[in-house]
C-alpha cells in the first residue's frame, strides 16, 4: 500500500511514464468502475455490442504516452474520480458519434431514458462502483496495517469482517472467537475506528488536496452503498 506521502497521482505519474507495475495496478483497481459506467450508459441498447472494445479503449486512452495520464499536472492536485469519469465518458461519446447513435448523445450523461424507478442513473452507477472500490481498498489498507501491529489487531479485522460481511451479531462472533461478549463489543468499536482511519487515508490518497472535506467524502461513500 502506498506510503504516507504517496497519492494516487504518484501511481498515475509512473503509469504515464511506462511503469508496467503501475499500469497493471491502474487497470486492476479501476476496471470495475469503467465497466459499471458503460453498462449503465448502454444497458440493453444497440451500443452494448461495442462494450468490450470501449472498455479496452478507456485504458488505452489513459495509458498511451500522449494520453490524459501524460497531461496530469505534476502537483498531483484534483479528484482522481473526476479524472477517470471524464475519460470513460469521452470514450463512450466517441463510440456513439462513430456509430451514429444520436439517442445516446441526446439522453445525456446523468440519467437513462425512462426506465423502472429502481434503475440507477449513469452517474450513480459510476459513483457506486467507485465507492465499492474505495471500500475494498480501505479494507486491504486496514488489514495491512493490522498485520504490522499483531494478533489483537488482526482479530479486530476478523470481527469487523464477520459483522459486516455476514451480518452476524456480536454475541455469535464472540462465541466463535472464544471471547467475552463485552470484550468483543469493545474490540468491535476499536475495529470500526481503525477502519474509518483507513478509509480516510484512502480518500486522501485519491484526493490529496481535500483534507478539509475528507470526512464528508467518507460519508458520501457510505451513503452510496446503503
Amino acid at each position: 500500500m502506498a506510503g504516507s506521502e504517496a497519492t494516487c497521482w504518484t501511481m498515475v505519474a509512473k503509469a504515464a511514464n511506462g511503469d508496467e507495475s503501475a499500469r497493471s495496478e491502474f487497470a486492476r483497481q479501476y476496471l470495475s468502475i469503467v465497466r459499471a459506467y458503460l453498462n449503465a450508459r448502454w444497458r440493453k441498447g444497440p451500443m452494448l455490442k461495442w462494450y468490450d472494445d470501449a472498455v479496452q479503449d478507456v485504458f488505452l486512452e489513459c495509458l498511451r504516452p500522449d494520453g490524459p495520464l501524460g497531461r496530469v499536472t505534476a502537483d498531483g492536485k484534483g479528484r482522481f474520480r473526476s479524472f477517470l469519469f471524464a475519460v470513460v465518458r469521452n470514450v463512450a461519446r466517441r463510440y456513439e458519434e462513430r456509430r451514429n447513435a444520436p439517442f445516446e448523445k441526446s439522453r445525456g450523461d446523468s440519467v437513462l431514458e425512462i426506465v423502472p424507478s429502481e434503475t440507477e442513473s449513469i452517474a450513480t452507477a459510476f459513483d457506486r462502483a467507485w465507492a465499492k472500490t474505495m471500500m475494498a481498498r480501505a479494507g486491504r489498507r486496514h488489514r495491512t496495517q493490522a498485520e504490522t501491529e499483531g494478533p489483537d489487531s488482526l482479530r479486530r479485522v476478523e470481527i469487523l469482517k464477520l459483522r459486516f460481511g455476514s451480518g452476524r451479531p456480536i454475541r455469535e462472533i464472540a462465541r466463535e472467537l472464544d471471547m467475552d461478549v463485552e470484550a468483543a463489543h469493545v474490540e468491535y468499536r476499536k475495529a470500526r475506528a481503525e477502519f474509518k482511519r483507513a478509509l480516510r487515508e484512502e480518500v486522501l490518497y485519491h484526493n490529496p488536496d481535500s483534507h478539509s472535506a475528507v470526512d464528508q467524502e467518507c460519508l458520501k461513500l457510505l451513503d452510496l452503498l446503503r
